[in-house]
């Protein structure tokens, strides 16, 4: 029975093992370059700008510049110093409300696995969240709680509360019927004590990759609510709130959109890239 149940500890050392192959890759260094060259950007932004992002100036839609190195908007304002500090606004809320989502859907999903009337309350709750379009769900939150930094957090949360609380409910599924687990029970182990020891760590390898994939499509729903004015509150830059102020002036100054529209596409590829580098590696 020791035999049967020692694969529980072992596996998480040999996941570590695959994460860090899929990691090294073409796909993966990739996705972390471009991932980490724009967090950097926006981390040091008060060192690389010098400028204040909200100060308004009277040069008014100019072009690019020594002393504006990507224009300026329509109120003057800088550009490169907007879309850095856009960047930390951006990360700030994307990099505290995922794992907010994540461990809310994963107590869910635990608390699923042990009672079966509570796997059903848990499953209808996921299935109404996901019956909202993310666009309605985030024009229901703006409703109550008005635009700002807080209904953005909200609605990222909620977005990735069932994906994750599906994705390892249906690890802790398939796990729990293992040899390991069986032979855990028979070896006399308590049923929370096979499902924290046993099964969970065997059955965390998809969430990584959903972590990465939630960070992807946790830029979009913040590109997508700044947008729309749904997200933060001007004159915090934020890059969808840069992105829409740009729609006006696109015929008469395209570059307006070029930077925070780089900035958006290098966050949600190296996302996506990172994601597909993990999956591969959990996959040899």
């Amino acid at each position: 029975m020791t035999a049967l149940a020692a694969p529980a500890r072992a596996l998480p050392a040999r996941a570590r093992n695959r994460y860090l192959a899929g990691l090294l890759t073409g796909r993966g260094l990739t996705g972390l370059a471009l991932v980490g060259t724009v967090a950097l950007a926006g981390l040091l932004a008060p060192l690389l700008t010098g400028q204040d992002p909200d100060a308004q100036g009277p040069l008014a839609l100019a072009g690019p510049s020594a002393a504006h190195p990507f224009g300026t908007d329509d109120l003057g304002r800088d550009l490169f110093s907007r879309v850095l500090h856009g960047i930390t606004t951006d990360l700030a809320l994307i990099l505290s409300a995922v794992p907010v989502g994540a461990l809310a859907g994963c107590s869910l999903a635990l608390l699923s696995a042990t009672h079966r009337w509570a796997d059903t309350a848990v499953q209808r709750a996921f299935d109404l969240v996901l019956a909202f379009p993310g666009l309605i769900l985030a024009l229901a939150v703006t409703a109550v709680l008005g635009p700002g930094r807080w209904p953005v957090f909200i609605v990222i949360a909620l977005a990735e509360i069932p994906l994750f609380g599906r994705q390892l409910r249906s690890g802790i599924l398939v796990q729990r019927e293992r040899e390991y687990a069986l032979a855990a029970r028979v070896g006399g182990a308590s049923r929370p004590r096979v499902l924290l020891r046993h099964v969970l760590p065997n059955a965390v390898d998809p969430l990584i990759v959903q972590a990465a994939v939630a960070l992807s499509v946790g830029v979009f729903i913040e590109g997508a609510m700044s947008f729309l004015g749904l997200g933060v509150r001007p004159p915090e830059p934020t890059l969808g709130s840069i992105l829409s102020q740009s729609v006006g002036y696109l015929a008469t100054r395209p570059t307006f959109a070029a930077a925070p529209l780089a900035a958006t596409t290098a966050l949600v590829l190296g996302f996506t890239l990172i994601a597909e580098a993990l999956n591969r590696g959990i996959r040899r």
